[in-house]
């Protein structure tokens, strides 16, 4: 099976209320609930050819809405991200966010129903773990018995130690003065809001800021985990992995008890902030009990995707190779030649490699702030969906032009989707639960979407079959524009895909070679092709002969997929 996963922001999703207050609290504008996942939704988003949702955002994590009602600690709002907060400042990694329950007190109970309700539908589940920082007022209350929180035991006194949790900046205190105050609030004392958060001894900053003077650019809502690595002596990052260090065992352990509730994988947040040894610790750990688990690894840095790959982790990212790559094609800043550049890089690892074109940390495609056209995305979604057997990512809304320009408040007019504010996202809400009020373009996107991801796992060919890129022997092709042109062959057994992506914005009348090489490598028979495009129906009729050429049209933003 190959990997069609969906990323829902769970907090958002279902989240019916139009209301769409600037920073407005929960009260004023909504909130999406695990419940809203129910059957007919989640049919829905099966139908699109998606086998695993990834539930972003269903552990604990700081808020400036007060549950204490609940026993659920209250949040300073100095140190939290907007009015919802950051999913990826946690503050219980054994619990479930509250926001997104009816029934608060039976939060986990609501969301062990989550899984198993997905799994009915035949879906697998994602969700995810987050290994390197933890909000600053991080306090679990919901840890099995005999578990010690993350820095009960802390020596404060020292900057590093093996055995901490945390790094720390003796007898210095946390200086706030460069964190901004939550948006409107003034600094009189007047309001709650603005109540000074201390920290008598500094905890050092999630993204690796070692001083106790985070500033408003950092990731001041967190603090640092631990693993062994001493960031700040003279030696420059010694590591000290025996004994191992008591972060692996908590972390492990928080691994082992969502493994329990039944998910079949984690999307693992900055993976590469974590020391590869003890992912590689970890992932042994769960595999051995649990070896249906997957790990998915946000790893930007592709000179290390082979060391994490090692270490267990089942796929990771591609920012900085093909979702940069396709972006520009996308953008027409790069020519399409160059995404066979970016395969190569990786081809040693392909079946590692997840391919996306939207997520919660980057701007939509129809957004201006990328193509400003909801089809520029289906040359690139053809790409990634179909070129290899490797995942395929979307998410919720991209199905749906979402353009992601809204001011929501703290995220403000970027071109993404909130992850910190209570809000309702446009296109979501229309596709899913108000669908009359969808225009004929979005309806039309979405069915492009759904022929395509389908294909993923109906056709043998894209499933499973080999890939050969027809980059080179189109290069020079004067009835073939490859700079906005890309091509490729899949194939399995008797059966063979062409497929050309069109990036331009013209219908494009094009001859593809077919070199003599490609029928050897992808086993192919010469002869009268009769040839049926899978994204339109259209049928013709094409001679097959080694370093001979097709001929089709291919529409603008779009493309064929030819099977014969």
């Amino acid at each position: 099976m190959k990997l069609v996963i969906y990323q829902v922001f769970t907090r958002t999703f279902g989240n019916k209320n139009s209301n769409r207050k600037p920073n407005g609290t929960l009260a004023e504008n909504g909130v999406g609930k695990m419940n809203d996942f129910d059957d007919a939704t989640l049919q829905q988003i099966k139908s699109l050819g998606v086998n695993t949702i990834w539930y972003t955002g269903v552990i604990r994590h700081a808020t400036c809405t007060d549950y204490s009602a609940f026993g659920i600690p209250r949040q300073t709002p100095r140190v939290v991200k907007g009015k919802a907060g950051s999913p990826y400042a946690i503050t219980d990694y054994y619990d479930i966010d509250p926001d997104i329950a009816d029934n608060v007190a039976e939060r986990m109970s609501e969301f062990e129903d989550l899984v198993k309700r997905t799994h009915k539908e035949g879906l697998k589940v994602i969700i995810d773990f987050v290994p390197n920082h933890v909000a600053r007022e991080y306090k679990s209350i919901c840890k099995p018995k005999g578990v010690k929180d993350l820095g009960e035991t802390d020596d404060m006194g020292k900057h590093f130690d093996a055995n901490n949790n945390f790094y720390y900046c003796p007898n210095e205190p946390l200086d706030t003065s460069a964190i901004p105050l939550p948006n409107g609030i003034e600094a009189d004392g007047s309001n709650e809001m603005a109540t000074e958060y201390t920290e008598t001894v500094a905890r050092c900053t999630g993204n690796d800021r070692f001083d106790a003077h985070p500033q408003a650019n950092d990731w001041y809502e967190t603090v640092k985990l631990n693993y062994g690595v001493d960031y700040c002596d003279w030696g420059g990052r010694s590591t000290h992995f025996e004994p191992i260090p008591d972060t692996w065992h908590k972390m492990t352990d928080i691994l082992l008890f969502w493994a329990a509730k039944g998910v079949d994988g984690f999307r693992c947040d900055m993976a590469e902030m974590v020391p590869h040894e003890f992912w590689k610790y970890a992932t042994e750990k769960v595999k051995a009990q649990y070896p249906h688990i997957v790990f998915i690894g946000e790893v930007y840095d592709p000179n290390q995707y082979r060391t994490y790959v090692a270490a267990g982790f089942d796929y990771l990212y591609d920012k900085v190779g093909m979702y940069d790559c396709l972006r520009d094609v996308m953008c027409g800043h790069r020519s399409a030649s160059n995404i066979s550049q970016q395969w190569q890089a990786t081809d040693d690892i392909r079946e590692h490699i997840l391919y996306f074109l939207e997520n919660h940390d980057e701007q939509r495609i129809a957004s201006d702030f990328f193509c400003g056209n909801m089809q520029k995305g289906i040359p690139a979604l053809i790409v990634s969906a179909l070129f290899q057997r490797n995942p395929v990512m979307i998410y919720a809304g991209q199905d749906f032009g979402e353009r992601g320009m809204d001011g929501e408040g703290f995220s403000g007019v970027d071109g993404r989707s909130t992850i910190f504010d209570y809000w309702s996202v446009d296109a979501i809400r229309k596709g899913f639960f108000e669908r009359s009020k969808l225009s004929t373009e979005q309806l039309q996107l979405e069915k492009d979407y759904r022929t395509i991801l389908t294909l993923c796992n109906s056709e043998k060919a894209v499933r499973e079959g080999k890939t050969f890129d027809l980059t080179y022997a189109n290069e020079a092709n004067e009835s073939f524009d490859s700079s906005r042109l890309f091509a490729f062959l899949r194939s399995s057994g008797n059966t063979t895909l062409l497929i050309v992506a069109n990036f331009g914005e013209t219908e494009a009348h094009v001859r593809v070679n077919i070199p003599a090489h490609a029928f050897d490598y992808m086993e192919l028979k010469e002869g009268k092709k009769d040839m049926v495009d899978l994204l339109s129906g259209n049928h013709q009729t094409a001679t097959l002969q080694r370093d001979g050429a097709i001929e089709m049209i291919v529409p603008a933003f779009s493309g064929r997929v030819y099977k014969f």
